[in-house]
């Protein structure tokens, strides 16, 4: 998995594609404890699931489908009242926050892949593409040189591209809002 920083980094930059000024602040929480949240399934461990398992690491918690109920459960919870993103806008960036999570994930280099389709096929799958190194399970393990080896990994691959993405986002948002409208397209 990559470390539970790196999916906050990922849902923030994910967030300035739908950032509104005035947007409350509890929207971009609920991304980041959304792009963490599929994590949890590691508690399972103490209770005998196995990492393979449905309820496993990597498993159904990690699926488009668990990310999809997360962002709608969070979006109805979220006040009724969000002219500033609109709740299509929210719900799509919670889906894409969490998401991430496993698609992050699979870009890992160890594991056993992730459940994208569960319920409906519980294969687990990498992408061909894995640059990212595995963090370990467990809070205590990664504060180690070997979780700074992670953490150095981990900027390259998430937190640089994020920041890119973030800042192409403000960039082209900027450039849209200055851009002057031409209500007469023959003048």
């Amino acid at each position: 998995m990559a470390s539970a920083i790196s999916h906050a980094v990922a849902a923030l930059g994910i967030g300035a594609v739908f950032y509104c000024t005035n947007a409350p602040k509890r929207i971009w929480i609920a991304g980041i404890i959304g792009s963490v949240l599929p994590d949890l399934d590691v508690i399972g461990f103490r209770f005998g699931v196995h990492y393979g398992d449905f309820w496993g690491h990597r498993g159904f918690t990690h699926s488009l489908l668990f990310a999809l109920i997360v962002a709608g459960v969070f979006t109805a919870s979220i006040d009724r009242t969000l002219p500033q993103i609109g709740r299509v806008r929210l719900l799509v960036y919670l889906f894409l926050a969490t998401a991430s999570h496993g698609l992050l994930d699979a870009m890992t280099n160890g594991g056993l892949g992730v459940a994208f389709f569960s319920p409906f096929e519980n294969g687990r799958f990498f992408l061909s593409f894995r640059p990212i190194r595995v963090s370990p399970i467990g809070v205590t393990r990664f504060f180690t040189s070997r979780g700074a080896a992670i953490l150095q990994s981990e900027v390259v691959w998430i937190w640089i591209p994020a920041l890119l993405f973030a800042a192409s986002a403000s960039i082209f948002r900027r450039t849209n809002q200055a851009m002057p409208t031409n209500p007469n397209p023959n003048a």
